[in-house]
């Protein structure tokens, strides 16, 4: 939207700079319109529909929010179905949790792939089974002389072909086969193979459909301001002003927010600048950045819940040896994705219709039905495609604040956050403090390791039954590592504060990625022996060696590096993944430390889209360097100090490295790309400055810690 209220759409101005894509044009949304025509279709379960005209639709059973599921999770229906996956139309999950079981409906924590690997591939074999007996059937053989092919069945003896759109009827009026043998691994046609994005045409061409996109028949726009401190009220607002403003239809006062609702988003914005706000600041107006570490530091001093207790650390500890100490501080940190808050409600009296893109479709049309007293049914989400994410809608709060907005409003309302609104009322990755102790033996490796993790509980808020004195996730990574240790220990110390915090690409991998692997590092230099060498007489997974082995012969890690460089390196095993990451970090004294390259050697299991994994660890890097480099988010009176793009840097195409995937070929289940990457990425860079300059750096961001 420009100044003088003209609308500058997105998608005209993509269209009109897109380059022509090989893949397929998908459609994105299919709205409450496109939801007829199931007569005649073949249904054989809740993933797919095979209509009369051969058309192939897969109900997405997870949110596409730039992972790119929407393909991968077609080619494993495609490889079953015996199709290409361009041929498969893909929808987004609806909030049906019951249909989809047992596969959950919830996108997050790298499960997408773990969780539909043999679900979405069973349902596509036994479409198949049903298609070919139908077949066989029509023709009176036996269904072991057919089989699918290119969308059809075919009868190998006889010749005989018939298209899948014309075995529909007949195939929906038998019994479904169940259990179908899966194809192994040595067949594989479309798993394994490079395969395009099938919907990056539609977003290079601006058809695609996110959340912010949504228009509805009636609908106003609404522009939304909430309490500049957290826990802060409502004060004043200058309504008459507000309702001045050409196209300003009504103002919509809450406790803690208010919302201008107009014709448009230009009107709703104007009018919210003329409304002047104010707020009163509430309890934690005087929170500030210094008392909340103070509070963590405080708390981190003193002995924690035990999440692991093997051997006598104790004795251990007390053993001659060199001691070694360390804390590593990790702070706040904004999701800031690149499309803001949005959401489009609609209530009436008879129901609710909710249009947005988040990563719980299930859930917050369960919250959304209990905020509105209504039965389940009466509430439809129609999901949309996500303009990134990264764990900020894992949560309801956006749905459920536009629906104490849309109660006020006699029409389909959507509700926009400002950039502004939208980092400073997100709900943040928590501060960790991780304080690590070791003594080493005679040799130089471990006899005992000391692990405490502060910081607030995610789980405690969100899942309080499954709370049992440590934090699932802040030790994940910690808990279980690598590394050979006869005496070790890691112990959870909650000490939640007023910031709302939740989950961020990784959450508690990556914090125990970062100060695992940094001290491990330290370890290794203690020892006086090569951190890849080091790493390599502590671990005795084979799948792991595999990875760092790789790694470090792409890297070229025997060969030396300028003056003022430097490599270090990172192993992981997380959400079922094996991932070693080599940085090459030039750092100088009078300069921001500059990352040049990053190779990653990647053992996932059976690779499905080798080009998603690339992708994957490609923007799991670029994303992370953002957060370890310059992400901070800082509490002063109260309120969040940063508001948008120039105090929560990104990294730019400029100071991006080159990244070096490698993947390792297995047939093993696959495992999680969405946070591995992310995780790897960080102790691998702070361990190459301190190869660069002799400087450990064990607070983030790394450019605030080295003064540059």
């Amino acid at each position: 939207m420009t100044g003088n209220g003209f609308a500058i759409d997105r998608r005209l101005v993509l269209r009109g700079g897109a380059l022509l894509a090989s893949s397929l044009v998908i459609g994105c949304y299919l709205g409450p319109e496109a939801k007829g025509g199931e007569a005649g279709r073949f249904k054989p379960n809740a993933f797919l529909a095979i209509g009369p005209d051969g058309s192939i639709v897969l109900s997405l059973p997870k949110t596409e929010m730039g992972q790119s599921v929407y393909t991968t999770m077609a080619m494993l229906v495609a490889e079953e179905l015996e199709v290409e996956p361009s041929r498969i139309k893909v929808e987004l999950p609806p909030g049906d949790p019951d249909r989809f079981s047992p596969v959950s409906q919830e996108t997050g924590g790298s499960t997408s792939v773990r969780e539909a690997w043999v679900p979405l591939r069973q349902a596509a074999a036994d479409a198949r089974a049903a298609l070919i007996e139908a077949a066989a059937r029509r023709w009176r053989v036996p269904a072991r002389e057919c089989k699918a092919q290119e969308a059809a069945v075919v009868h190998i003896p006889g010749g005989l072909k018939i298209g899948f759109g014309d075995l529909v009827a007949d195939a929906a009026a038998a019994p479904v086969p169940s259990r179908t043998p899966l194809k192994p691994a040595s067949t594989f046609r479309v798993i394994g193979r490079p395969v395009s994005r099938l919907d990056a045409q539609a977003k290079v061409e601006g058809q695609a459909l996110y959340g912010i996109d949504v228009t509805v028949q009636g609908m106003l726009v609404g522009a939304l301001a909430q309490s500049s401190t957290i826990g802060g009220r409502l004060a004043t607002v200058d309504e008459a002003s507000a309702l001045k403003v050409q196209g300003v239809r009504q103002v919509v006062r809450l406790p803690d927010a208010v919302a201008v609702i107009a014709d448009h988003y230009w009107a709703a914005r104007k009018g919210l600048d003329a409304l002047a706000a104010t707020w009163t600041p509430g309890q934690h107006g005087s929170l500030d950045q210094a008392a909340i570490v103070a509070d963590i530091v405080q708390a981190g001093s003193k002995p924690g819940a035990r999440a692991t207790d093997t051997g006598d650390v104790d004795t251990a500890m007390r053993s001659s040896g060199t001691r070694l100490e360390a804390v590593y501080d990790q702070p706040f940190l904004a999701h800031a994705a690149m499309e803001p808050g949005n959401c489009v409600v609609h209530v009436r009296k008879d129901g609710c219709d909710i249009w947005t893109g988040t990563q719980i479709p299930g859930s917050a049309r369960a919250q959304a039905a209990k905020v509105l007293a209504m039965p389940l049914e009466k509430v439809t989400l129609h999901n949309q495609l996500l303009g990134g994410a990264f764990g900020r809608r894992l949560e309801a709060d956006m749905i459920l604040r536009t629906i104490e907005v849309a109660r006020h409003v006699p029409a389909p309302v959507k509700l926009i956050w400002s950039r502004e609104e939208d980092i400073q009322h997100d709900l943040y990755r928590p501060y960790y403090q991780d304080r690590m102790a070791a003594v080493l033996d005679r040799d130089g490796k471990p006899a005992a390791l000391m692990h405490r993790i502060t910081g607030a509980s995610i789980m405690a808020r969100l899942y309080p039954e499954d709370y049992k004195d440590t934090d699932a996730d802040a030790i994940d990574g910690a808990a279980e590592i690598l590394y050979k240790v006869p005496n070790h220990r890691v112990e959870w110390v909650r000490q939640d504060s007023p910031v709302p915090t939740s989950w961020w690409r990784g959450v508690g991998g990556l914090r125990s990625a970062f100060a695992v692997e940094s001290f491990v590092d330290e370890m290794a230099a203690a020892a006086r022996i090569d951190p890849v060498e080091y790493r390599r007489s502590l671990v005795q997974d084979p799948r792991a060696l595999a990875v760092l082995d790789l790694a470090a012969a792409k890297a070229g890690w025997d060969r030396p590096v300028p003056q003022g460089h430097g490599r270090g390196v990172a192993l992981i095993n997380l959400w079922d993944t094996y991932i070693a990451m080599v940085a090459e970090v030039e750092a100088k004294d009078d300069a921001e430390p500059r990352v040049t390259r990053v190779v990653a050697a990647v053992d996932c299991g059976q690779p499905i889209n080798p080009a998603g994994i690339r992708a994957q660890v490609e923007s799991g890097v670029i994303f992370a360097l953002s957060g370890i480099l310059f992400g901070e988010i800082t509490i002063a009176e109260g309120g969040v100090q940063q508001s948008n793009y120039h105090d929560v840097r990104v990294l730019r195409m400029n100071e991006a490295p080159a990244i070096e995937t490698f993947i390792v070929e297995n047939h093993e289940k696959p495992g999680g790309m969405g946070e591995p990457p992310a995780a790897a990425v960080g102790p691998a860079v702070v361990n190459a400055i301190y190869a660069a300059t002799g400087r450990r750096i064990r607070s983030l961001p790394v450019v605030k810690s080295s003064g540059a």
